[in-house]
């Protein structure tokens, strides 16, 4: 398991490189997306209609980030859980997402997602959000401001750390951590 670095946008190289227990410190742009944007991308998805923003190469961050205070970027930013994006996941990495950020296990549809269009599904430490904060460097809105803190936004991070959890390979770090802690 190895500590990798990593700058977007992702290529399929750099996702094939991954394998699931590794770390990895995201520098570039990330993309906010929670349950109601990933709905209002889906029926945008479902009409063949333009997306907000083109998908290729990005990563969604499963958060709701918390209002900056004073002398802050952004306040508390932890993963929410990534089930719940289940049903649409798919679909954005067809349309060319390569990450997507949260905690939580997957479906096994979205596993499979992962490994045809060569995307990664990676776990960020859920109950650190003000620890992750700190690697936002800056957030601004790009869609969907009328949801508020599930608007869709563009954060700068600097080596924001996480762990990938499903790789393109097909493993599940989860699903190997059971398998070798279990009685048998």
């Amino acid at each position: 398991m190895a500590a990798i670095k990593l700058t977007t946008p992702l290529t399929d190289e750099d996702i094939m490189g991954l394998k699931a227990g590794d770390s990895v410190f995201i520098s570039g742009e990330i993309y906010t997306a929670r349950d109601a944007a990933h709905k209002k991308l889906y029926e945008l998805i479902e009409k063949n209609q333009q997306l907000p923003l083109d998908l290729q190469g990005k990563i969604f961050y499963y958060v709701g980030p918390a209002p900056a205070k004073p002398g802050q970027v952004v306040g508390s930013a932890g993963p929410t859980t990534s089930g719940r994006m289940d049903a649409y996941t798919p679909a954005m990495l067809a349309q060319g997402l390569k990450a997507c950020i949260g905690k939580g296990s997957r479906d096994e549809a979205t596993k499979k997602a992962l490994q045809e269009y060569k995307a990664v599904y990676l776990a960020a430490t859920g109950g650190a959000g003000a620890l992750l904060a700190k690697k936002i460097k800056s957030i601004e809105p790009v869609a969907y401001e009328e949801l508020g803190p599930e608007a869709i936004q563009r954060m700068v991070v600097e080596d924001f750390p996480a762990t990938v959890i499903n790789d393109a390979y097909g493993n599940d770090l989860y699903e190997e951590g059971r398998k070798k802690y279990s009685r048998k």
